[in-house]
């Protein structure tokens, strides 16, 4: 899929608060320091993961479920295999009526999932992670020797 860059600095512009699905306790997981980098970045990570509902992460209570999330969200980010995806759906859906986005972590893709959403007026992103869209559409990639246009083996 081929998203603007219009689009997905919209996306990022207008979220505020992101519940992740299938985030990780440990620091090295991908799942981990996307959901650290955008608290970072001023969003409210709302972490989602049934093995540590009730423990804290980033100043947050992990939710068991979606369904446990007691507040609003504009973006559901899913860290989760793809045959899981259409249930996470389903339950952002009922759980929240005012949702923007749907985002699927690279790897991660649903065809009629994304369209079910789509179909409410949910925006969805597909194989992409937001970290690195954030931090392509804002420069930040070149501070990691990304980007750079300069080819080198040299340390």
């Amino acid at each position: 899929m081929i998203y603007s860059d219009e689009m997905l600095r919209a996306i990022l512009r207008r979220t505020r608060r992101v519940a992740v699905v299938g985030v990780s306790m440990n620091p090295v997981r991908p799942s981990y320091y996307v959901a650290r980098y955008l608290s970072l970045k001023g969003y409210d990570v709302v972490p989602v993961n049934p093995r540590h509902a009730g423990e804290a992460l980033f100043g947050q209570t992990v939710r068991g479920s979606l369904g446990d999330v007691d507040q609003e969200v504009d973006m559901v980010d899913i860290f989760r295999r793809s045959e899981a995806v259409p249930p996470i759906v389903e339950e952002a859906l009922v759980c929240f009526p005012v949702l923007q986005t749907i985002w699927m972590q690279i790897g991660v893709q649903h065809a009629e999932a994304a369209a079910k959403a789509e179909a409410r007026g949910v925006t969805v992103v597909q194989n992409r992670c937001p970290k690195i869209e954030y931090q392509r559409l804002h420069g930040e990639l070149r501070m990691g020797g990304f980007a750079t246009g300069v080819i080198s083996s040299k340390l």
